[in-house]
């Protein structure tokens, strides 16, 4: 009997192991073969390389974009069922309710409504036009006749064909994600309301013109309430299965700085971690063009890319392009009404009102108080813009002129676009719909709705906006930091401090014979360019206290330290534990711990850092909760030293030699099934210990925190160097894999590369590639 159920559960094992295996195989990604495409015009062949990337050569370029929508649907489907829902506000039809307030945010801003209203105006005769529509085309196919994503089946959603409002809805929602106003304006509101002008005076609201700038090139003559907002966006962001969209670097070295005096652009934009990657590579080619791009899901057109002729990147311009108004609660406003549907429970039905300034907030952010209503003024929402011509514009640029036009035709998301190309011309311009007020209004803090002086907005010409092409300089470059005046004024926004700048800077001026090898070098480079100066400021008042023994270490450690975080060091462990604790004990008692909080959400606190510790007098230093007592920067300094070192040896223990970087810094890709226990480790990438930090060239972008214990949630969502002296072998890399079905074997092949500081070459050569082993070829569909 015994061996009878053994016989029994050995034959069940069995069939369970094949039923998976051939369960595996027919979710796979189809690499090889013959494929019908029945609206295809002739056949295309793809070749896939050893990192997954499909080279597509088609005789024109319909047939290519359809291709195209096949072969990324085929390993990206589900991530574009993510981002064309979320925009759209429809997650909560797939999750549940705990997704309701995310959705509720994004259908109260209107991305669905406007999305509509551009493509009503959409010339359908435009290539833009058809290439998107062909696209379009090859995903539907592959939802028609391809293989259902597992999770799919695992959440148990039906597939469903995509058309351009999809498309749209990507753009919106990389336009939302690029913007910090929600973060900082309602908080900053907050502060001044509750503690006053001088509070305010001391934090690093506005950017030292002192500090490093992005240079304008030819340089022009110049003429002369709502405290839970942040908290609300922030939260339902958080919530999102979708990577935000965050900072970046970029620099193009001319010929007269390279070894072989041919240009070289470096690239490696930071945005939110996740898996699958963001970006999906592809390389085109037919008689009259070629382009090897960098996708986003559901977008035909790379907002990266290269080809012999001129290569291109992005960074963040992280310009101020979204207003809150505090509108009159006498006001009557139009109404429209949204429903949410939600898996497992009723629709959920609200109302949101339309004030001349944009919809009120109060409707779909249910912390805002009712009783002052809070509008919400966007560029993307209010200007008519085709962003689809634009990146097509730019991904099929002839020429530096052409490039300047595609860039003259995006208002928002604000974009650096940075431009080399093989005749040895270097570029950068700010892309994005700038604009200005009569008065002195501060649009860091709720504007005045019922205030024309608030309202009106005067815009620039696109030749105002700052640029640079072929500067003296050399290079140009861009780490989200400040550009150079224009029109005699700074243009206000949330740029980033000036670290990574400076490093970039410091590096490019350092010689004039770079080669592809330096630029991987330097894209890896870990040190950081301001750290090292406030140390010094740290131990100096240090110096005046008595220490414990392993405090004398951490002194001398960080004596000695060059700023590098690299995952061997102990310096960054302290500085950053430091770091935390001198904002806890400044800010803390004046922000409270959830004012904190949001502000670690801003770039305000990435550019205090260095603000702070250099100001003496200040009055945030005084804890207004010890009346008799006004600390200055020195006890706060120690006292916060201290309690570090203290935290340190609890966490770690005594030994300081062990307290190594990479004990405290770890990276994960996290899929949208993170969530569920069960599936976590099959669908996660990670974890993994790597070098890097915050506002480091290798961003490896964390919150600090009162643990110690740091999760990497951004970083350089890919690397690119191209080089035009050897433009067959430029380099990249995706921090996971090209494919985001978990049983291709390019789910996660670059992940250990990608920690180590390595490259895959981004193939061109045809010969070459046409000796790839996987080849598939999609033919026309017979007609019966």
């Amino acid at each position: 009997m015994i061996k009878k159920i053994i016989k029994y559960i050995f034959v069940c094992i069995i069939l369970l192991c094949i039923g998976f295996y051939f369960l595996v195989q027919n979710k796979k990604p189809t690499y090889n073969g013959t494929l019908e495409l029945s609206t295809l015009k002739e056949s295309v062949n793809v070749y896939f390389d050893e990192v997954g990337v499909p080279h597509i050569y088609a005789s024109n370029q319909e047939d290519a974009y359809q291709a195209l929508g096949y072969v990324h649907a085929q390993d990206r489907l589900w991530q574009m069922e993510l981002i064309r829902r979320i925009a759209a506000g429809r997650l909560s039809e797939i999750f549940g309710k705990d997704l309701i307030e995310t959705d509720k945010l994004f259908k109260g801003i209107g991305i669905p409504y406007i999305s509509e209203k551009e493509i009503e105006k959409l010339d359908t005769t435009a290539v833009s036009y058809k290439l998107t529509q062909a696209y379009l085309k090859g995903i539907n196919a592959f939802i028609d006749n391809g293989p259902t994503p597992i999770e799919f089946t695992i959440v148990g959603v039906k597939k469903e064909h995509y058309n351009i409002h999809d498309v749209y809805h990507v753009f919106g929602y990389m336009a939302f994600g690029f913007a910090q106003a929600h973060k900082t304006d309602p908080l900053l509101s907050n502060l001044r309301e509750n503690l006053g002008e001088q509070y305010l005076k001391d934090l690093a609201i506005d950017i030292n013109p002192k500090s490093t700038l992005i240079k304008n090139y030819p340089k022009r003559k110049q003429k002369t309430i709502a405290s839970n907002i942040a908290s609300s966006v922030q939260n339902a962001l958080e919530n999102s299965p979708i990577p935000s969209f965050i900072g970046s670097n970029s620099w193009v070295v001319g010929p007269r700085k390279t070894k072989h005096k041919k240009v070289i652009l470096s690239n490696d934009p930071h945005i939110g971690f996740a898996q699958p990657a963001v970006w999906y590579q592809s390389h085109i080619v037919t008689p009259e063009y070629e382009m090897y791009g960098f996708n986003l899901a559901l977008t035909p057109f790379p907002f990266l890319g290269h080809n012999r002729d001129y290569a291109y990147g992005i960074t963040m311009f992280e310009n101020d392009d979204i207003d809150f108004y505090q509108e009159s609660d006498t006001l009557s406003f139009t109404k429209r009404k949204e429903i949410i549907k939600v898996k497992g429970e009723e629709d959920v039905q609200f109302e949101v009102q339309l004030s001349p300034n944009g919809p009120i907030m109060n409707d779909f952010l249910q912390t805002i108080d009712g009783d002052n209503p809070i509008a919400m003024d966007w560029v993307f929402t209010k200007l008519d813009q085709d962003i689809l011509e634009a990146s097509y514009s730019i991904s099929h640029a002839n020429s530096l002129t052409e490039f300047k036009a595609g860039a003259e035709k995006i208002y928002a998301p604000g974009l650096n676009l940075m431009y080399g190309d093989a005749k040895g011309n270097i570029a950068w311009f700010a892309a994005a719909k700038l604009y200005h007020r009569t008065n002195s209004a501060h649009t860091k803090f709720i504007l005045q709705g019922d205030n024309p002086d608030d309202t009106t907005l005067n815009y620039y010409k696109f030749e105002d906006n700052p640029q640079a092409v072929n500067p003296k300089s050399g290079y140009v470059y861009s780490a989200n930091n400040q550009p150079e005046q224009i029109n005699g004024a700074f243009y206000p926004g949330y740029y980033l401090p000036e670290d990574r700048a400076k490093r970039i800077v410091n590096l490019l001026d350092s010689k004039n014979d770079f080669t592809k090898e330096d630029m991987q070098k330097m894209m890896n480079d870990v040190q950081s360019s301001v750290a090292p100066e406030l140390i010094l400021i740290i131990i100096k008042e240090l110096s005046k206290v008595n220490l414990t023994t392993n405090e004398k270490k951490a002194v001398k450690i960080l004596e000695s330290w060059k700023g590098d975080f690299k995952q061997n060091q102990v310096a960054p462990t302290i500085y950053n534990k430091f770091i935390y604790l001198m904002f806890k004990n400044t800010f803390e008692d004046e922000m409270g711990k959830a004012g904190l909080e949001q502000f670690f959400q801003t770039h305000i606190y990435k550019r205090q850092i260095a603000k702070q510790l250099k100001t003496r007098k200040s009055v945030w230093w005084d804890n207004i909760n010890t009346k008799e007592i006004k600390e200055q920067r020195d006890e706060i300094i120690t006292t916060s030293f201290h309690q570090a070192i203290k935290s340190l040896e609890n966490q770690f223990g005594e030994d300081i030699e062990n307290w190594h970087w990479n004990k405290a810094l770890t990276v994960t890709h996290k899929h949208a099934f993170d969530k569920v226990a069960s599936l976590r480790r099959f669908f996660n990438v990670g974890p993994f210990k790597t070098d890097g930090g915050n506002e480091v060239i290798n961003n490896q972008l964390f919150k600090i925190n009162e643990t110690g214990e740091y999760q990497v949630t951004a970083g350089p969502s890919t690397r690119r160097i191209i080089d035009f002296n050897d433009i067959e072998n430029s380099l990249a890399i995706l921090p996971t894999g090209q494919s985001g079905n978990v049983f291709s074997k390019h789910y996660k092949d670059q992940a250990e590369k990608y920690i180590n500081g390595e490259f895959v070459k981004m193939k061109l050569n045809k010969a070459e590639i046409e000796l790839l082993e996987d080849k598939l070829v999609f033919i026309p569909k017979k007609k019966e």
